[in-house]
């Protein structure tokens, strides 16, 4: 016997608008326009030319949705009245009839293959039939003829298919009662009312929809009857969607689990913002933040494998520089992750972070583009899905912390409540200070990750961290270098050093090196720690090649007389060590030059050329006289350049007594004692210490390696 079909298997638009199927519309024309969006006139086997008057198209059954397929077979089943005198089901046909009975025939049918078992099983063990069909009818209170009927049932069949086909066979001939027809125009009026996202109820729609039938004189079915036809003909799906949204249908379907077992520690992480509960009074900040209550944002990294916090930094609002930082962190205290998974926000897709990325879809990406922090370090991008917490695990972490963090007891007062609607009876008493809260935080991230008992399918039973630290003993990690560790310092563009010293003004505080005497004036770019000025910066030229360090100049009182010493000496010292630069630059001196020219014969002058172009003079023009110096005037400026040579003199002797001579050879002889094990005293070991970073004696270091300790000589 073949397969189960509907009772109509070619139908047209006017008949599947009339049929009321689930899932389908109820108006030719909106029957047309959905096989003409699915394009069904272009397959023959779904969709054919009507024989007979008045032509147009036929579609296949097989071409509606699911729930309406599963309705048009059901109908079939039910009307088909199979019956053994009429024929038998195919297996596969048996199945699938057997498959959508109720719990309480499929029960009635395994009831009646155990009977028929225990009756084969005595025939075996040496009953007769009819004495093995009594013998079970009276163990299990059924009548003989009932069992032969049964196994008249199954006649033919093969073991392992009885059953289906000793289920109860008025079920195939029950006719269930016809659904109530409803008014296709009702209907559309009503499902035009009810699935919106205002979420009508469904007497209110009812209501305004009796008005507009009655108007128009339409059949009206009663409330309830509309409540059943409702639910017949639209999916659960398009019900949540339509009513509650998309975000409501992404949780009808079970979200995607993944494996974290096969991973090791700082082979993927992922990171995010989470801003706290809690009112927090932040300090006035370097770069002229003023003070402020708010509520603080924290930036996280999070290992994926084994669920524990590697870096964290707070800040007033989300940026990329407080990203940039938070990964600095990460990779300085533990390595360069492999893969990274960021939220789909502005400060992680920002170009320092994430420039040059392929799967970079936010700003305007061009070719030129320069490599962020992570791109430059090598490591993989993902994007999180935006608006899905269950993509991104540090959300769990999350949820934790605003229970273990935001309602620590020492923020009580402090606390805002995580909605609107939900703040607490003691809101806005106070704020805490920002000192305080990062001491809390410290102290309760560092108890997150070492809380034992954990239940993930990694860390069951022990902590994040036991976890992370022995995968990381034993996994491949890559560290950063030195220049690597620059990369995640904020970077400022176009800050102009003094023209004079080369000294930089940045954020209230100055920056200055011996080396910065040559940029006086330039532009140059500066990467910093915000949170850590008095560090000092890192100066960089515009075209990024890195040219050196250059520590925060600290104020000193104003009446500090040891500070001005110092600074006096250092000054000195500078001084002296650039005159003895000069010096080495100077290797003759200027009465050398001179004595090279009065050495030097005249050149003999060139005979005279012949013109052979004369211009004519048509006017007499009278020669003037010749001017010739006085005898006066020869003797000032004799006396003149005496003078300069004179005071030239005095400026070369002055500085060979002043070129650090005496300074360098001090330090030399310290350093021979220091080589040798002898005694050197702590004021000697200071001074050599200071005096080994000037630029004075890294002048003379490099004088004698070049020419020799003859050049000590005075």
């Amino acid at each position: 016997m073949s397969a189960l079909t509907p009772d109509q298997e070619w139908w047209t638009a006017a008949e599947i608008a009339a049929a009321g199927l689930p899932d389908m519309p109820t108006t030719k024309r909106a029957v047309n326009n959905i096989a003409a969006t699915y394009k069904w006139r272009e397959h023959s086997e779904i969709a054919r030319r009507r024989e007979g008057r008045g032509g147009g198209w036929e579609y296949h059954w097989t071409v509606f949705p699911s729930r309406a397929q599963s309705l048009l077979l059901v109908q079939a089943k039910k009307h088909s009245a199979v019956t053994p005198s009429a024929g038998r089901m195919d297996r596969d046909e048996a199945w699938t009839w057997f498959e959508h009975l109720p719990e309480k025939p499929k029960q009635k049918a395994q009831e009646r293959l155990h009977i028929i078992q225990m009756v084969e099983a005595l025939e075996d063990g040496g009953h007769t039939r009819n004495l093995a069909v009594h013998d079970a009818a009276d163990i299990h209170k059924v009548s003989a003829r009932s069992i032969y009927n049964w196994i008249d049932m199954i006649w033919g069949v093969r073991k392992d298919d009885r059953l289906p086909y000793l289920a109860p066979r008025h079920r195939t001939g029950q006719v269930s009662k016809r659904a109530t027809a409803i008014d296709p125009r009702f209907g559309d009026l009503i499902k035009a009312d009810y699935l919106r996202p205002e979420q009508p109820s469904l007497t209110s729609v009812y209501d305004r929809c009796v008005r507009i039938a009655k108007k128009e004189g339409l059949d009206i079915a009663p409330r309830h009857t509309v409540q059943r036809w409702l639910k017949r003909t639209v999916s659960p799906t398009a019900m949540v969607y339509a009513r509650k949204g998309f975000e409501a249908l992404k949780r009808m379907r079970p979200a995607q689990t993944r494996d974290k077992t096969a991973m090791h520690a700082l082979e993927g992480v992922n990171g995010d913002f989470h801003r706290f509960d809690v009112f927090v009074r932040f300090p006035a900040g370097p770069d002229g933040q003023q003070e402020e209550i708010a509520r603080p944002q924290m930036c996280a990294f999070q290992d994926i494998y084994s669920g524990m916090i590697l870096s964290y930094r707070l800040d007033r609002t989300p940026n990329s520089h407080c990203v940039q930082l938070t990964i600095g962190d990460m990779i300085e205290r533990w390595g360069i992750p492999e893969h990274v998974l960021l939220d789909n926000g502005r400060e992680f897709a920002a170009k320092l972070i994430t420039g040059g990325s392929k799967t970079r879809y936010r700003f305007k990406v061009k070719e030129d583009d320069p490599s962020g922090l992570l791109t430059s370090l090598g490591c993989e991008i993902h994007w999180a899905l935006p608006y899905s917490g269950q993509s991104k695990p540090i959300e769990r972490a999350f949820r934790d912390m605003c229970d273990r963090i935001a309602k620590h007891p020492s923020f009580a007062g402090a606390y805002t409540g995580n909605r609107p609607d939900a703040k607490p009876e003691n809101y806005g008493e106070k704020a805490i200070p920002y000192a305080v809260f990062k001491a809390i935080l410290d102290e309760e991230i560092a108890a997150h990750n070492a809380r034992p008992d954990r239940r993930s399918e990694v860390a069951y039973g022990t902590s994040f961290e036991a976890v992370f630290m022995e995968s990381y003993a034993n996994a491949p990690i890559r560290k950063a270098t030195q220049e690597q560790r620059r990369l995640w310092l904020m970077g400022a563009e176009g800050i102009r050093t003094n023209g004079t010293n080369g000294q930089i003004n940045f954020m209230g505080n100055r920056y200055w090196a011996d080396w910065m005497s040559n940029i006086t004036g330039q532009k140059v770019v500066v990467r910093f720690d915000r949170q850590a000025l008095w560090d000092g910066l890192h100066i960089y030229s515009t075209s990024d090649a890195y040219l050196g360090f250059a520590p925060c100049m600290v104020k000193a009182g104003f009446f500090d007389m040891d500070d001005a010493r110092a600074t006096a000496k250092a000054k000195k010292k500078w001084a002296q060590a650039q005159k003895a630069e000069l010096e080495a630059y100077r290797q003759l001196s200027i009465q050398d030059v001179a004595q090279a020219l009065a050495d030097t014969p005249p050149e003999a002058p060139q005979e005279p050329v012949e013109t052979k172009v004369v211009r004519p003079l048509f006017e007499a023009v009278k020669p003037a006289e010749p001017t010739t110096a006085s005898d006066s005037v020869a003797r000032a400026q004799a006396a003149m350049i005496a003078d300069l040579d004179a005071h030239r003199m005095t400026k070369v002797e002055q500085k060979r007594e002043e070129d650090g001579r005496d300074n360098f050879v001090r330090a030399r002889e310290i350093e021979a004692r220091l080589a040798a094990g002898k005694t050197v005293t702590k004021q000697q070991q200071v001074w050599l210490a200071g005096y080994q970073t000037t630029a004075e004696y890294r002048t003379w270091t490099s004088m004698v390696e070049d020419f020799g300790e003859d050049v000590l000589a005075k």
